[in-house]
């Protein structure tokens, strides 16, 4: 049995094909509409975080043979939990990344971290859009909000512990756009026409994180782009293609089934 960690839309899709090909799996998401999203595919899930000691626990009580890493390129706790916990129960890790690309050519601003994406963005001023997500915008509140010439959008999901979040950090309503991609780029044009946007923030998510469709309309409006480099992390096996990672499976989980005919 496989341990998937999913949650996108390109993992759900490695999540069937991993089962198209004969192998029980389990997948694993942090919020109740992306398990949803994996029972509707036919997918059997776990909503939650796991810690590393959870990713311990549940390969012992459940048996799995490997765990196949397909969360969000951003998603670094959850990545370094996974690879600890397979470390750990001694088991093969094996990362599914979306494929990187590169952006210095388009006059864009790479940063290493939100931090830095901040403090590049307060000394523009101007209107910024954070399509960061809600999981750092502490960090950009505490550096942006009280800036003179400077107003705040944030773009992110519609769920309630976001607006709870938002409320908490004393974000101005007006300033929210609660809604759920993926967004073309006709509607990022408009959206920043709507704001006045002079500069956008977001992440090296990849092409099925739609950065593509934000880049090309700040372009085009001559609005400046602050991109954030993804997390260093050290995944060891790690591809960009669904057919490599199941020919990885294929071969670890083969080897294992000879192992364990060898010991009976």
């Amino acid at each position: 049995m496989i341990l998937v960690l999913a949650g996108t839309s390109d993992a759900r899709e490695l999540a069937l094909t991993i089962k198209e090909a004969g192998y029980k799996l389990l997948t694993t998401v942090v919020t109740e509409n992306a398990g949803k999203e994996m029972k509707k595919a036919g997918l059997d899930v776990y909503v939650g975080r796991l810690t590393s000691e959870d990713f311990m626990r549940v390969i012992k009580e459940q048996g799995f043979q490997a765990i196949v890493d397909a969360s969000h390129p951003f998603a670094e706790e959850a990545s370094k939990n996974a690879l600890f916990g397979a470390k750990e129960a001694d088991i093969p890790y094996i990362r599914y990344e979306r494929e990187s690309q590169s952006y210095e050519d388009k006059g864009i601003t790479m940063v290493e971290s939100y931090e830095d994406a901040a403090e590049l963005a307060a000394e523009k001023k101007g209107v910024i859009m954070l399509t960061t997500g809600s999981k750092t915008l502490e960090i950009f509140t505490r550096k942006l909000l009280d800036q003179p010439d400077t107003r705040v959008i944030a773009r992110m999901l519609p769920r309630l512990d976001n607006m709870e979040k938002c409320e908490k950090l004393g974000f101005p309503q007006k300033d929210i756009v609660a809604i759920q991609g993926p967004f073309t780029k006709e509607f990022n044009l408009a959206l920043y026409n709507q704001y006045g946007v002079t500069t956008m923030i977001t992440k090296e998510s990849g092409k099925q994180g739609s950065v593509d469709e934000k880049l090309e309309a700040a372009i085009e409006l001559g609005v400046e782009t602050i991109m954030i480099k993804r997390p260093k992390i050290n995944y060891g096996n790690a591809y960009s293609d669904f057919s490599d990672v199941l020919s990885h499976i294929n071969k670890i989980l083969k080897n294992e089934n000879e192992r364990t005919k060898g010991r009976t």
